[in-house]
């Protein structure tokens, strides 16, 4: 594969004439399944709706999935065709937040901040964190407070406390028992067809439901579906055949429906117990952020709602929030939020 070019991706910025005089925030969220680049004023008064002024999407960008050359060639043309819609030139940013899943260590971070660095002018502002911090802000309109719980392709919960510590649960890849993903629960109903094929099972809707989705004839041809193309996120694309059987009626389905919701709910629990979110006597409010397509409504079977009142058993005073904006503006509201206080800091040293 040819190694892709800064030069190459850029070059539409030579030739676009950009509006002039409005600087710009970038938040990116970059995920197993896809990439979402937004672009917001960097001066603005907080509305909402807020102002977005171009949006741009591409493919997977975690490097753990694709690897690092990929995973950054993702990220740069995402924001570069992000801000070309917004008729900008990188001159015109102030500040980027990346949020990015597989930004696990400080050592990801410092290698991704000195990679944007050789991509942007020295005045811009440039934030790294993992995906899952953009997924909170998105919830507390960039407030990094609570925590929040991811369940798509991948899962991971993470939390912070007003004081800056922070937490994680989960989040490692589905080799490292990431269950309760969109992957991970798909990957158990593929599991299960193949046992009931040969016996080692119970029979199950799943094999049928599963065979017609794909366009199958027999489990056997599983096997070579399944290996042609290991992606995590099209194995997870099964996840709403495993809904529909549950709602059917489907006992496999459901068993593996309701180990995931434990799944979820230990990882939340885990991130609270050690940051004490929830107070001495366990009843402090807090809120909990829920991202992710495992965690959206379904006709009977909602996961998100079994995973909250799972939560709520123990800590009470979680109250849940599903986010109004996507996790990039969560990832732009980062950014935005540290330019007002480092332009309120400089007024208050000036006063």
């Amino acid at each position: 594969m040819q190694r892709y070019t800064t030069r190459d991706i850029w070059e539409m910025e030579d030739r676009q004439s950009p509006r002039m005089g409005c600087s710009v925030v970038l938040g990116v969220d970059g995920g197993a399944s896809n990439t979402v680049c937004v672009c917001i004023p960097a001066a603005m008064p907080f509305a909402d709706p807020l102002p977005v002024l171009a949006r741009a999407v591409a493919g997977c960008s975690n490097q753990n999935s694709v690897g690092e050359d990929k995973a950054r060639e993702t990220l740069e043309r995402v924001m570069a065709q992000a801000l070309h819609k917004a008729r900008r030139r990188r001159s015109n940013v102030s500040a980027v937040c990346l949020a990015v899943a597989g930004v696990n260590h400080p050592i990801d971070q410092h290698r991704m901040l000195d990679w944007l660095r050789e991509i942007f002018p020295s005045h811009v502002k440039l934030f790294v964190e993992n995906d899952a911090v953009a997924a909170l802000a998105s919830g507390t309109m960039g407030k990094l407070h609570g925590c929040v719980l991811i369940a798509g392709t991948g899962t991971i919960a993470y939390g912070f406390t007003s004081d800056g510590r922070e937490a994680r649960a989960a989040g490692a890849g589905p080799v490292l028992g990431d269950w309760g993903s969109g992957y991970g629960i798909s990957a158990q109903a593929l599991t299960a067809v193949v046992r009931a094929y040969d016996g080692r099972g119970p029979e199950t809707l799943l094999t049928n439901n599963i065979l017609d989705f794909l366009g199958l004839a027999s489990p056997d041809e599983l096997i070579g579906w399944t290996y042609e193309d290991q992606s995590w996120a099209r194995i997870a694309d099964i996840l709403p055949v495993v809904v529909e059987s549950a709602e059917a009626g489907d006992e496999v389905a459901n068993k593996i429906l309701h180990n995931s919701v434990g799944e979820l709910a230990s990882s939340v629990k885990a991130v609270v117990q050690r940051l004490a979110l929830s107070g001495e006597d366990g009843k402090d409010l807090f809120p909990l952020v829920m991202v992710g397509k495992v965690l959206e409504a379904n006709q009977r079977w909602d996961i998100g709602k079994e995973v909250i009142s799972c939560v709520t058993k123990t800590y009470p005073g979680a109250y849940p929030i599903h986010p109004e904006v996507e996790p990039a503006v969560g990832a732009a509201l980062l950014a935005w939020n540290a330019i007002a206080s480092e332009l309120d800091g400089d007024l208050r040293a000036a006063a």
